[in-house]
């Protein structure tokens, strides 16, 4: 006789409440440092520069800009890196080595190529010029200590070279290649930002030559991931990893195959989950949250309806995928945020979400801890989500 043993079975409810702790969205579960943020959800999200600062911000209990800084800039503990999805996140430094090896090397290696192919037909270049105005870059740069692309350009004039993007295009752009080499330059890990030249929302940023990650070989890297991936949002689905890395499936099975990971029922279908995630977490108790644009959690995994009801993702998502700020309660996404030119924090529930009272106390508290945070900063959102844009107007 064939016995089969049924995949354990993981609720709804249950993957909210290891949410709620992992990712230090509880009073009680809040973070010192941001370090300890950054290893909380693997990454930041740093598309938008105000994001890194919200993200951290939402989840320590003394919110400091200065601590961040000292991370970025000073300890170096945490790195900027274009990795998952082409996408921009701040890593912890112990995690970049596995970032760069599992994802960021093959974006570098598509970054180039691109970059290659526009220069050749444009300006007649190959990969023997391009690698010497690179050294050039490089040594310049080692030069002055830190520079900001325009000071990069005066040093090496050919930097300042014009392409012609969407040629024909109402949107035709004649920019200057600076943005392009120093781009490749930085995914690849040869340089780095360094710090802003404005406040910590400013989008404009001194450039300095980075130190070489370690390499590791890319299918051990991948599988390495894989398990901080499923620690960090596990139980998650094939899909949710697939989309979270950028991998192909085949890579992403590969990758899972890899782990320790065990296969669960969840209300989506099949997932993985590591064992240490199996037995039902202690209840988290009440929690609100304001998270920014584009923070780690709601853009964890490919599919939300554990989290978000389908119906409302029309007023939270750009076209392009992109999440704007959400309103948080007891695991769910309930509602949305906006700073007002003023300073300002205005909030608003979903359609046909009513609060109770308690969590509408827990929200207004938390605002007071985001106007708190910003002081005299005032922050403009890179791209605009419906019900964002409505409060802000």
């Amino acid at each position: 006789m064939t016995h089969t043993t049924a995949r354990p079975r993981i609720t709804d409810d249950h993957r909210r409440a290891l949410l709620a702790t992992r990712h230090l969205l509880t009073p009680a579960t809040r973070a010192t440092t941001s370090e300890q943020v950054a290893d909380a959800v693997l990454g930041l999200h740093a598309t938008d520069p105000a994001s890194v600062y919200l993200t951290v911000a939402a989840r320590m209990a003394a919110p400091s800009t200065a601590d961040l800084e000292r991370a970025l800039y000073t300890d170096h503990t945490l790195i900027r890196m274009l990795c998952m999805r082409r996408t921009m996140f701040v890593v912890p430094r112990s995690l970049a080595p596995v970032v760069d090896a599992s994802t960021a090397r093959a974006v570098a290696a598509r970054e180039r190529t691109g970059l290659l192919k526009t220069l050749g037909e444009q300006l007649g270049y190959d990969e023997h010029r391009l690698a010497a105005l690179e050294q050039e870059v490089l040594v310049a740069l080692a030069g002055l200590g830190e520079a900001t692309a325009a000071q990069l350009g005066e040093a090496v004039p050919e930097l300042q070279q014009k392409i012609v993007m969407a040629p024909g295009k109402a949107y035709e752009a004649r920019p200057r290649i600076t943005s392009r080499v120093l781009g490749v330059l930085a995914a690849e890990g040869r340089i780095r930002r360094g710090r802003p030249l404005g406040s910590w929302a400013s989008s404009q940023f001194r450039w300095t030559v980075a130190e070489p990650h370690p390499e590791l070989p890319a299918d051990a890297a991948r599988a390495d991931l894989a398990r901080h991936y499923l620690a960090a949002f596990g139980p998650a689905t094939t899909e949710d990893v697939k989309w979270w890395t950028g991998w192909t499936l085949t890579a992403t099975r590969k990758a899972l195959a890899g782990t320790e990971a065990v296969d669960v029922d969840l209300a989506q279908g099949q997932g993985h989950a590591l064992p240490e995630h199996l037995a039902a977490p202690a209840d988290p108790g009440p929690w609100a949250a304001l998270l920014p644009a584009l923070d780690p959690t709601p853009m964890g995994w490919r599919g939300r309806d554990w989290y978000l009801d389908p119906a409302h993702t029309t007023e939270l998502f750009d076209t392009n995928g992109n999440i704007g700020p959400t309103v948080w309660w007891n695991g769910r996404i309930v509602g949305a945020w906006t700073q007002r030119p003023d300073g300002e924090i205005v909030t608003a529930a979903l359609p046909g979400i009513r609060l109770t009272r308690d969590a509408r106390t827990a929200v207004t508290a938390e605002a007071a801890r985001l106007t708190a945070f910003f002081g005299d900063i005032r922050i403009r959102p890179s791209f605009r989500t419906p019900l964002e844009g409505r409060l802000r107007a």
